[in-house]
């Protein structure tokens, strides 16, 4: 097989796992640190897509247009804790998944009533239309190069912030021990919604960047809701280190497997990487708030 044409696959399952990652990053952290399952978060995606399309299409200005996405929906996202979701931090899972599922349903048609049944179509930011030739004989899109370059920097920015800054510090106090951190004065549920708001951020940022590759279109989180469940699995509940290894491998081996295989098995490759891993490792890749 051509070893350009595999090169370029590597890169295109790069990008698919770097924007795995922006979702996995935000679900990871809820799940792991505040015990919430959140099936919305895959809406939140969607919503970031929808109004950096929006934004883009007044303002002409792709920066702009990401800024407001994130802005909006990390307002959205500690909005919804306030208001719902921390009455369920105390419940079962179950009522979780209930409430969480309502939501999808909530935003789905919320979506549909702001922005129609149509479509939605983001052309490309004119800075990034271009391509780059990082291969000889084998121009990239330079988009997609960005797509991956932005993971890359969310992954250090998260890295650095959880495991050098003194929130990190009280963001890894609090998923071991709540009840000490709070009796050493802090305010968890503060924290808790900065946390679901950063998490809600980091999802619309996806969502902004899949925009101009994607059809923004109502229910588009919830087929990437499903790879993003499995990345964290893999990775391990509550692991930013093991979301991001478990990204790039669900990237690559989805990409790939679409590449090498039939199509009624390559649909199948990622479940059975996770499967794999799992017998091997039940817990994942990596503890909680490695």
């Amino acid at each position: 097989m051509n070893p350009i044409f595999l090169a370029e696959q590597a890169l295109n399952g790069l990008q698919l796992g770097t924007m795995l990652f922006l979702m996995a990053a935000g679900l990871t952290l809820v799940f792991g640190i505040m015990n919430l399952i959140n099936l919305a978060h895959g809406s939140l995606y969607m919503l970031g897509a929808y109004l950096a399309a929006t934004l883009f299409r007044h303002t002409g200005s792709f920066l702009l247009a990401g800024a407001g996405a994130f802005v909006g929906v990390l307002a959205l996202g500690m909005a919804l804790e306030l208001a719902v979701l921390r009455r369920f931090y105390a419940r079962d899972h179950l009522d979780q998944v209930l409430a969480t599922f309502g939501l999808i349903l909530f935003f789905n048609e919320a979506a549909r009533i702001v922005w129609g049944v149509q479509a939605l179509f983001m052309p490309l930011p004119e800075a990034l239309e271009g391509t780059v030739t990082l291969i000889p004989g084998a121009p990239y899109p330079l988009f997609r190069l960005a797509t991956i370059g932005v993971g890359l920097a969310v992954a250090a920015g998260l890295y650095l912030l959880i495991g050098r800054t003194r929130a990190g510090m009280l963001i890894r106090a609090g998923a071991s021990n709540r009840t000490m951190v709070e009796a050493l004065g802090v305010n968890i549920r503060v924290l808790y919604t900065l946390v679901f708001g950063l998490g809600a951020a980091l999802a619309a940022l996806a969502g902004t960047m899949a925009a101009p590759l994607l059809s923004v279109q109502v229910g588009m989180g919830d087929g990437v809701l499903i790879l993003t469940l499995v990345v964290i699995v893999i990775g391990g509940i509550g692991s930013i280190r093991g979301a991001f290894i478990a990204a790039l491998l669900v990237g690559l081996t989805d990409t790939f497997g679409r590449m090498l295989l039939p199509a009624a098995l390559a649909e199948m490759t990622i479940y059975i990487l996770m499967a794999a891993i799992l017998t091997w490792r039940p817990q994942g890749l990596f503890a909680a708030n490695d």
